[in-house]
């Protein structure tokens, strides 16, 4: 478990791909068209609208959203600016 844990951080490392993050990362575990359960217990990203979307990574930031999960998450989104997450929801779902 330790192992993976320690991969999926390696993948989501930062980088300038998109607003200032690397939108592979998600995809790692939310699947390339986000339909996947991440982890097999997360949410399916692309059912959700963008508001919900905007409003469970500023959680997950903040530490008010998310289960098991919440550290995980944490660290892939500590550094997102909220023009960041707005812009990613928006990628999401355009």
């Amino acid at each position: 478990m330790k192992k993976t844990i320690t991969a999926i951080l390696i993948a989501g490392t930062f980088s300038a791909a998109f607003a200032g993050y690397n939108m592979a990362a998600c995809a790692g575990c939310h699947g390339a068209d986000f339909e996947k359960k991440a982890m097999g217990q997360s949410k399916i990203v692309k059912d959700m609208s963008k508001e919900d979307i905007v409003a469970s990574l500023k959680g997950y930031k903040d530490g008010t959203y998310g289960g098991a999960m919440k550290g995980l998450m944490l660290g892939q989104v500590q550094n997102l600016s909220s023009d960041d997450i707005e812009a990613i929801a928006s990628e999401i779902k355009q």
